[in-house]
């Protein structure tokens, strides 16, 4: 099992790390090691909450593949194991996102004085507006 968050534990299946060329640091051992590491992360294998799920598919956006997988690339360093680390961390990171759920909006609504501001306010533009028109329309 891999926690991932204090409360969300997945199974190790669900998580698998390959390594591939990197085309970060590392000189000509980059043309020679495969140091970049790509998590590929099931959300079918995981069995995450169905709540918790919806937000992580939406927080992943491109990384997410048409299989049901999130894939994160890290090459950030030279070794495989730091950037095994790195996407471990970063995908911790995003499920710690998801696992949040929005604060419900409260809808608020405008004080009386608020709404006596405005309309003093109006009023005083109409008759600043009034003022500019010909002398019929001030006579009012």
């Amino acid at each position: 099992m891999i926690s991932l968050t204090h409360r969300i534990t997945v199974p190790d299946a669900a998580v698998s790390v390959q390594f591939v060329r990197s085309s970060g640091p590392g000189g000509q051992n980059v043309n020679k090691l495969a140091t970049a590491a790509q998590l590929r992360f099931d959300l079918d294998a995981a069995g995450l909450p169905a709540d918790v799920r919806a937000r992580l598919e939406r927080l992943a956006g491109r990384r997410l593949t048409t299989e049901g997988e999130i894939v994160i690339e890290a090459q950030r360093f030279r070794t495989q194991e730091r950037n095994r680390e790195d996407a471990l961390a970063r995908l911790s990171a995003l499920v710690e996102r998801a696992s949040v759920p929005p604060k419900p909006r409260v809808p608020t609504r405008p004080t009386k004085a608020a709404r006596k501001r405005r309309t003093d306010t109006k009023v005083r533009h109409g008759a600043k507006k009034r003022l500019r028109g010909s002398k019929s329309l001030r006579d009012d």
